[in-house]
């Protein structure tokens, strides 16, 4: 099916709309788009749609992006990218998916994201999975933060981030994550005390053992 579909993209056969972005224009079939879209149905064919306009216009995407989801949506396949553009085309793909609906997409370029984030892109990927609700890229994010930097650099980074470009999301990613690291410290300190105690209660229990076995044992007072 796809593979069909796919060659109704690349010869244009049939072909009912034009979709403008920027300065390059792409032939489209309504009936595909709208399959595939929940917003491109319903501005194709909703009660504000431009079902009898041959042209619609993106705005706010490059066409080089909106070329590799349409071939998506024809294809539900990626047109190979260079190593070095993968992780970019991804976070461009991850936004458009979100905007135009197209679910299966948004996961392939959170997956892909998730597999790429490092401790030197941690930050900027984190805003954008909480931008756009991507909740195992999150989760991602934070792994990669608690165990690649002390609590003190992650903390200055944050700040800077926030202070930087000081948006909501950002502002909000911040409240989370530092949230997130006092409440690890906590937990570790919590785990260390509790290390303590079962190491004096032991130890006590083998000097006791020890002065029951010899009564001259001086005695001990634990305060």
């Amino acid at each position: 099916m796809h593979r069909h579909l796919g060659s109704l993209l690349s010869g244009g056969h049939g072909a009912d709309i034009t979709v403008q972005v920027g300065d390059e224009t792409f032939a489209a079939h309504r009936c595909v788009l709208a399959a595939r879209s929940p917003v491109f149905t319903a501005e194709l064919f909703g009660p504000m749609g431009q079902n009898n306009k041959e042209t619609i216009h993106v705005h706010d995407m490059e066409p080089r992006v909106f070329e590799a989801m349409l071939h998506f949506i024809y294809n539900d396949s990626l047109p190979k990218e260079d190593d070095d553009e993968v992780v970019a085309m991804a976070q461009h793909l991850l936004v458009a998916a979100d905007r135009y609906g197209v679910e299966r997409l948004k996961l392939i370029c959170e997956d892909t994201l998730c597999s790429h984030v490092d401790a030197s892109t941690a930050g900027t990927t984190l805003a954008l999975a909480e931008q756009h609700h991507c909740e195992g890229l999150k989760e991602a994010c934070f792994k990669v933060v608690m165990e690649s930097e002390t609590l003190q650099v992650k903390v200055n980074q944050a700040v800077h981030r926030a202070l930087s470009n000081p948006s909501g999301v950002l502002l909000n990613t911040l409240q989370k994550l530092i949230k997130r690291m006092v409440d690890e410290l906590i937990d570790q300190r919590v785990h260390l005390w509790r290390q303590i105690e079962e190491k004096q209660q032991a130890l006590l229990g083998r000097v006791s053992d020890y002065c029951v076995r010899n009564a001259s044992c001086p005695v001990l007072i634990v305060k």
